[in-house]
Formats: C-alpha cells, structure tokens, sequence
C-alpha cells in the first residue's frame, strides 16, 4: 500500500469542502416556518399564562417534546387548539 502524504492545505481545502456540503444540505432542509414552538410562543398565541401551558401539557391536552430541558410544542397542534380542533 503506498504511503500518501496529507499536507496542511490538503486539510484545510477538505474542510472547506465538507463546510460547503454542510450548508447546502442545511439551506435545502430549512423549513418555511417554525414548526416548533417555545412556551413563549404558545403563550402568545393562545393569551395564557405560563401555568395555563404547564397545565395544558400536563393534563394531556398539549403534546411537547422535551430537549435540553425546554419543552417544545407542534404548531400544528397550537393552531388546532385555536381552531377548536383539539380538545
């Protein structure tokens, strides 16, 4: 097996490279809006309180998923519940 060797502008021209690949994909996959919401968001929206979401979430009548300790809600589902759709 021949022995190649990788020199700093060899790295450095890689790098850019898999940069480039990375932000093609991302500005592919963005999204049109945010499908996600925070608890301010919601709040916002729906005109409650803090607790109102809290309860919301607890009483099973608001999904969110939690990440990093932040609890995140479909907009999908928001939108439902101003319409009526969600109970």
């Amino acid at each position: 097996m021949p022995l190649e060797i990788i020199t700093k502008d060899d790295l450095e021209a890689f790098r850019q490279s898999l940069l480039n690949d990375i932000r093609d994909l991302l500005s592919k996959n963005k999204p049109e809006s945010k499908e996600w919401l925070r608890c301010a968001d919601v709040r916002r929206i729906l005109k409650v309180s803090t607790g109102t979401v809290q309860n919301l979430r607890i009483n099973g009548k608001l999904k969110s998923q939690k990440v990093g300790g932040i609890h995140f809600y479909k907009l999908t589902d928001i939108e439902n519940m101003v319409s009526g759709k969600l109970h």
